[in-house]
């Protein structure tokens, strides 16, 4: 049925619009759209909404649909799929479906949509669950890139690569990621620490000073014990970055640069765990920015760290 109640979410609308463009992707409109649905799916409300929904559930129905026909199939009102629009960048419908009718067309040449999103069952071959989650991780990789704002990725390089100290806080599976991103940026010369208990976080966020730098991972940006920690960061005066797939969560709301990360969920790995090849792939653009701009110390620095643990590996042709 459609609606024909004011609709409240007009407000809504420029809102989120604000918001999506104030973060913005850096691809053109048509470029990561049902990224961008999906990103901000958590922050629309109402009809906005289920038209998302109803998107996001079959795009390539929604790119066949006209404005009527999608606004009755999400049970909403032709208005409201105008307003979703400008929500999401375009200046009408037709924009929109152009946009998901190349994004869907490019995703199904490249082979890389079959099952997204098909529930994994137990009696599946793994050839299968292999090109599941492949394909899952594929779209998730787009999507990011699609959303990552390489601007702010140059702020946060320019930021690491000049700090005297580099504090990385996250929790759980982030502490997992903010690890390797520690290990990389050691190995480069860069006095970086990880932190996931938050007693010690917080005491090392409070010697940090104007000019360091403090990386909080959450890919819901809600963690308490990570806010916490970014939030006694930046009260020092560090530049405080987060890595997060919520633009507008608490975490990156605290932030002065945010990079954001899409994900693909599957069968037992649900948003967070999916995220994490995502973080890692924006932490490795963001690791090698670095190295970029701090060249010689970093060659140098990558040299010496490999002659170190040279004398530890197996000679050629021992036995393993």
């Amino acid at each position: 049925m459609v609606d024909h109640e004011v609709d409240t979410s007009a407000r809504t609308a420029v809102v989120d619009a604000d918001a999506f463009n104030r973060r913005g992707a850096r691809a053109a409109a048509s470029d990561g759209v049902l990224a961008r649905v999906r990103t901000g799916l958590d922050e629309l409300t109402g009809a906005l909404r289920r038209v998302a929904e109803h998107v996001l559930s079959d795009p390539e129905s929604a790119a066949r649909s006209t404005i009527v026909e999608l606004a009755e199939r999400s049970g909403t009102s032709p208005a409201t799929v105008t307003r979703f629009c400008r929500a999401m960048g375009f200046e009408g419908y037709a924009d929109l479906r152009l946009g998901i009718a190349a994004e869907t067309g490019r995703a199904r040449s490249a082979g890389w949509t079959v099952d997204i999103g098909r529930e994994i069952q137990p009696s599946d071959p793994l050839t299968r669950v292999l090109d599941q989650v492949i394909a899952a991780d594929t779209r998730a990789m787009h999507d990011t890139a699609a959303l990552l704002d390489l601007a702010e990725v140059e702020r946060a390089a320019v930021a690491i690569a000049g700090a005297s100290r580099v504090n990385i806080f996250g929790a759980s599976g982030s502490a997992l990621v903010g690890e390797e991103m520690q290990f990389s940026l050691h190995r480069i010369g860069v006095a970086a620490w990880a932190w996931n208990d938050v007693h010690e976080g917080l005491a090392s966020a409070a010697l940090l000073r104007p000019g360091d730098v403090a990386l909080g991972i959450s890919h819901t940006g809600q963690t308490r014990e990570t806010i916490e920690m970014l939030a006694e960061a930046g009260s020092r005066g560090a530049t405080t970055v987060a890595l997060t797939g919520f633009p507008r969560s608490p975490l990156a709301e605290l932030a002065d640069i945010v990079l954001v990360t899409a994900s693909q969920a599957t069968t037992f790995r649900p948003d967070a765990l999916s995220a994490r090849h995502p973080q890692l792939v924006v932490l490795d653009l963001l690791y090698i920015a670095v190295a970029q701009r701090t060249h010689d110390r970093a060659h140098a620095a990558f040299r010496r760290t490999a002659q170190a643990v040279d004398g530890h590996k197996a000679a050629k042709g021992a036995a393993s």
